[in-house]
């Protein structure tokens, strides 16, 4: 019976080591449970995933050795005795019982995960819900700032408007106080005009008279 004892040790080798595996599988597991927040940042999910990878290997290593057990106690040419017997199903018990506390450990290691997944999707959406809400807020400011900007620009326009009109109005006041002295003064210089206009009409009828009298005087001289 030397492959049962082989197969024996190697079985009790794979389950101490399984045993050690799993819990520091589980270790690592309840960390994960209790710090959801640290678990990107610690790298906890890649020491997981590496020591899950190991603690699968071993069992299933483990359940080759007991499936090879299990087919060496069904050989009617070597059947084992009864203490060999109860060895096998008891090897078969633990692995049983290994394979489901692993699934039971990688259920709970899983549900963590998914909800840290879940939290997180949650935050990144309030993240970018805060920045979508901050970059409204900008932009409604810098619309803000131009519509007041654009405002303060219409009322220098307006300022400028009204200080331009009234320098025009004090124009258009001045002109006219000009035009009414001028209007004024214009009687005076139309009435000086029309003694200039009379004493050219008596002084040309007074030369008419002595260029009259000089001819008549030259034709009466003529005539002698």
């Amino acid at each position: 019976m030397a492959d049962y004892e082989s197969l024996h040790r190697q079985c009790r080798t794979l389950e101490s080591l399984f045993d050690t595996k799993l819990t520091s599988y589980s270790r690592l597991a309840s960390t994960i449970t209790r710090n959801q927040d640290d678990i990107e940042a610690g790298g906890s999910r890649e020491r997981w995933k590496d020591v899950e990878g190991e603690v699968e290997d071993l069992l299933e290593k483990l359940r080759e050795t007991n499936d090879e057990l299990l087919a060496l106690s069904n050989n009617p040419d070597t059947p084992p005795s009864q203490s060999m017997s109860r060895a096998i199903q008891r090897h078969g018990e633990v692995y049983q019982d290994y394979a489901k506390e692993l699934r039971r450990t990688k259920t709970n290691v899983q549900h963590t995960l998914d909800k840290v997944n879940l939290l997180s999707g949650v935050r990144n959406d309030i993240e970018a819900y805060k920045s979508s809400a901050a970059d409204s807020l900008l932009a409604e400011r810098g619309r803000i700032d131009s519509s007041h900007s654009m405002t303060d620009q219409i009322l220098d326009q307006a300022y400028e408007t009204r200080a331009e009109f009234s320098r025009q109005s004090m124009s258009l006041a001045s002109i006219n106080t000009r035009m009414t002295c001028s209007t004024g003064t214009i009687p005076g210089i139309n009435n000086l005009l029309s003694m200039i206009k009379s004493r050219r009409r008596r002084d040309s009828i007074i030369l008419g008279i002595l260029i009259g009298g000089c001819l008549l005087l030259l034709i009466s001289y003529m005539s002698r």
